[in-house]
């Protein structure tokens, strides 16, 4: 009895110490990028790099951590264990290290330098696997090895935040468009890794019965797409929709995710990586904003969405995320000799994109 009195004692103490991280920091800026005013669009950008951990993904870690102390999951001197191409792991080493317990992050051999030396530098340590699909396993088998806690973000993200509100990144950008000409966008454009920032919009645009819709963009070859065109959820057809491992960090999948909600979206886009490459850099140069790989999947998506709104005369707003900064991918996708290695040649989108900027009009 005096044992669970003592881990009740450390978790409640653990949950005082995130929840007074959260305290301490400030909401994420929402930019207001400027486009042609005989538009009549307005393009908000949420700058997620500005968390602690530098990602969107710092919230999801918020949330797991949460979900894993209320649930009796985690204890003290849990091993945290992780299957993440980067910037899940970074933020989840950060408040492992902010509750004194040892992580362990399970990637490719892919996943870029700096992203590694970030979970390093939060106390965390990588293992590093060649196959995208392999690495599911591994972190499983790591955490029972370990008796340790395998925080297993793809089944769990679209369930350890409140979609309701609290706090959730929906919640955040419907208040600060509060005082904006178009209060209620036409669109919110967000890209999925596990699936739980657009379960977690969707969900919010229908409780709080907005007239907003959500668009997800997708890398070439990931699953998500396809089984989104396929109707249905992981307890449908959709579940045995297989794709390849995702170019661009952080977004796309092999396969069908359990956090990844099909039936909370109203479009979908599939975006080519070298397109993915070219509005990061583009933004870069357009609005001053240096953006990771998953920002250009999201704005190729955008372009073409506001596109549409031109050609129906529709004006509006609409919100996109900025989902990490550019600084991590100096190696890759900011390299263009790697960019060559990959066969990605993003020149002919951007020139796309500047066609657009010059037309009002998505070139076919």
């Amino acid at each position: 009895m005096r044992e669970r009195a003592n881990d009740r004692a450390w978790a409640d103490e653990a949950i005082r110490r995130i929840n007074a991280e959260n305290n301490r920091s400030a909401d994420t800026h929402l930019y207001s990028v400027p486009l042609p005013e005989h538009w009549g669009v307005q393009l908000y950008l949420k700058d997620e790099s500005t968390h602690r951990t530098g990602s969107l993904k710092h919230r999801l870690a918020r949330s797991l951590f949460l979900f894993g102390l209320v649930n009796g999951w985690i204890a003290e001197g849990t091993t945290i264990v992780e299957a993440s191409s980067g910037s899940t792991a970074v933020s989840e080493a950060y408040f492992a290290q902010l509750l004194g317990l040892p992580f362990i992050a399970v990637m490719t051999r892919t996943t870029s330098r700096e992203k590694i030396a970030l979970i390093e530098q939060f106390g965390g340590s990588c293992l590093l696997v060649d196959h995208a699909s392999e690495v599911y396993e591994a972190a499983a088998e790591l955490a029972r090895s370990s008796n340790g806690h395998y925080m297993d973000q793809f089944t769990y993200a679209e369930r350890a935040t409140d979609w309701r509100g609290n706090n959730n990144i929906a919640e955040s950008i419907f208040g600060q468009l509060a005082l904006e000409e178009h209060p209620i966008p036409r669109w919110i454009v967000v890209g999925a890794g596990t699936g739980g920032t657009s379960a977690t919009i969707g969900r919010y645009l229908r409780y709080h019965r907005h007239d907003t819709e959500l668009a997800v963009v997708d890398p070439e070859n990931s699953a998500f797409h396809p089984a989104w065109l396929a109707g249905g959820d992981v307890g449908t057809g959709a579940a045995g929709v297989a794709g390849l491992p995702s170019r661009i960090e952080g977004i796309g999948r092999p396969r069908m995710e359990p956090s990844f909600v099909p039936t909370v979206i109203d479009h979908m886009i599939q975006v080519p990586d070298a397109a993915s490459v070219a509005a990061m850099r583009h933004l870069r140069h357009f609005a001053g904003l240096h953006a990771g790989p998953s920002t250009g999947t999201n704005l190729w998506g955008v372009w073409q969405l506001i596109a549409g709104m031109i050609a129906e005369g529709r004006r509006g707003s609409v919100v996109s995320l900025m989902c990490d900064g550019g600084d991590r991918y100096a190696g890759n996708y900011y390299n263009p000799d790697w960019l060559q290695a990959q066969g990605l040649d993003p020149e002919p989108y951007e020139a796309a994109v500047r066609e657009f900027f010059a037309s009002g009009v998505w070139p076919a």
